[in-house]
């Protein structure tokens, strides 16, 4: 039975209700915007987490479900003239499948085999989607403007995508805290703390590894429909960034990778500095540190390894061993 007395918990939800909702109550377009980016991160870093986190296994390519299903949505709005509901839940259906795919054939690699089978995958997925035909090949797919009449415009379809996120990003905390204090996330520990002892107790790995995978790719691939439907248009490039996939690694391991409050913390500090170092106008000699967002994650991945492991809930939850219990 899970025990939602968990002050990990309800913190975690606090920061996502909390960063969600302002925008809506003060109506900032600007606010929106920064919430959007930050709910995402959250979202995508918590999905990627139950991978990583729960099950051990250091994915660099989980950005792939992202970018199809917003491939997938796109193309139900475009070509199909499907609806926004279910454009989106079409675009969490197509990765779970591709998941449940990828997880039969490479979820039988281990470790740096495992890491690096998934950034082939990516760089695959990236060069078949610009030569198939029906998703615009290089060029992508873009939306005609009146498609946006039907929700009311492009300002209120704006909303409407921020809406969809913000209840997107408390489910996703919700559904990792489930699945933590699950027999299932018990048996995903397990993996990960020793895959071939968890085989002797009888735990069906491949099952178990495989249906992690397609958990964690579901929102993702809810997420690529809404934020390229709000761009209004999707490129190969941009859908399948492998940077993206770096940077949730990041906010994992920055907040405490395994718990339910560590990526939201991490998302939340990590997009924070991005937003500094993106905006900043500050130089070091010659280069401009808004270029260098990428070359920081690669330094806090260094740092946090070297000398926090668990990430701030874990340096938390040992520095103050009362907090053991109430940091999910």
């Amino acid at each position: 039975m899970i025990q939602w007395k968990n002050w990990g918990l309800w913190l975690a939800l606090a920061t996502v209700i909390g960063f969600g909702f302002w925008p809506i109550i003060t109506r900032d377009a600007a606010g929106r915007e920064t919430g959007f980016t930050i709910l995402l991160a959250i979202t995508m870093a918590s999905s990627l987490n139950i991978v990583m986190g729960y099950t051990g296994y250091v994915s660099f390519g989980h950005v792939v479900f992202y970018g199809l299903g917003g491939y997938v949505g796109m193309y139900a709005l475009s070509a199909l003239g499907w609806p926004l509901p279910v454009a989106v839940l079409a675009g969490g259906a197509g990765s779970a499948l591709l998941a449940f795919l990828l997880g039969k054939a490479i979820l039988r690699l281990r470790g740096s085999y495992f890491a690096l089978a998934t950034i082939g995958v990516n760089e695959a997925a990236r060069t078949f989607v610009a030569n198939f035909t029906p998703f615009g090949a290089s060029t992508g797919i873009e939306l005609q403007f009146s498609i946006y009449k039907t929700y009311g415009g492009a300002m209120q379809a704006l909303w409407l995508t921020y809406y969809a996120v913000v209840g997107i990003a408390i489910f996703a905390v919700l559904f990792s805290f489930m699945i933590k204090n699950s027999k299932f996330g018990l048996s995903l520990m397990s993996i990960r703390e020793d895959e071939d002892a968890a085989e002797v107790m009888g735990i069906v790995t491949p099952n178990a590894k495989t249906m992690a995978f397609i958990l964690s790719a579901v929102l993702p691939g809810m997420l690529g429909t809404l934020f390229f439907f709000k761009n209004g248009s999707v490129e190969p490039g941009d859908a399948f960034r492998l940077g993206f996939s770096i940077e949730s690694l990041v906010m994992i391991m920055l907040g405490g990778q395994g718990t339910v409050l560590g990526p939201v913390l991490g998302a939340l500090g990590y997009q924070r500095l991005r937003s500094i170092l993106l905006t900043s106008d500050v130089t070091l000699g010659s280069f401009a540190l808004k270029d260098f967002q990428l070359v920081i994650s690669g330094l806090l991945m260094l740092l946090i390894i070297l000398f926090i492991p668990g990430g701030l809930v874990g340096w938390l939850r040992q520095r103050f061993p009362r907090l053991r219990r109430v940091l999910a």
